[in-house]
């Protein structure tokens, strides 16, 4: 099964008070870092969402081979970037599955991914979600199928209210650590920026 990893990258930080894509990380921006992620993944492409100051974020991150889709409607929040993200992909892309990412969760382990991917190959469900403990996270595995039906969402509630109410689309896979961190404040900032060795 072909993968596309789909950042969500469209949202204007109001919590943080300054673009969240932007804040420098490592030798890169916090978007670039994921972005770089997301091409280190065992997936075949890799699409980026963007829409407050797209323009900026286009120019001043690190893409590499990311295809970007832009999200006019990002204000209305995280469903319209699925809806955007899916409908491009529908059009743009024959990957078989989409491993759904937020541009603000730096540190999502490469295992995570890798164990989502393999058991959503043989699971026999159409969406494949982390438990971290007793917490539905992120990143998230949705076969082509059902793309048009999560294309329906609306506001900024994204799709864990869907996987709730439809529990047999879901494969869920256990894991024992806390969810990663989403990028939201400046402690969040402070407490998870790369460390520089002296």
């Amino acid at each position: 099964m072909s993968t596309a990893a789909l950042v969500l990258a469209a949202g204007g930080s109001r919590r943080l008070g300054r673009m969240k894509q932007l804040e420098p990380w490592g030798d890169t921006n916090l978007l670039g870092h994921v972005l770089r992620r997301a091409h280190s993944f065992p997936v075949e492409e890799v699409w980026v969402v963007v829409g407050h100051q797209s323009d900026r974020v286009i120019n001043e991150t690190e893409l590499g081979e990311a295809g970007v889709i832009e999200n006019p409607e990002w204000e209305e929040g995280i469903a319209s970037s699925i809806r955007v993200g899916l409908d491009a992909l529908t059009r743009l892309s024959e990957c078989d599955q989409v491993l759904i990412m937020v541009g603000d969760q730096p540190g999502t382990p490469s295992e995570v991914v890798e164990e989502l991917l393999t058991s959503h190959a043989t699971a026999g469900r159409p969406v494949t979600v982390p438990k971290y403990r007793y917490t539905l996270g992120n990143p998230v595995v949705v076969d082509r199928s059902l793309w048009p039906r999560v294309m329906s969402l609306s506001g900024d509630e994204g799709a864990m209210k869907l996987w709730k109410t439809h529990a047999e689309w879901l494969n869920e896979v256990w894991f024992s650590d806390p969810p990663p961190r989403d990028i939201d404040t400046q402690q969040d900032v402070i407490d998870l920026q790369p460390r520089h060795s002296a």
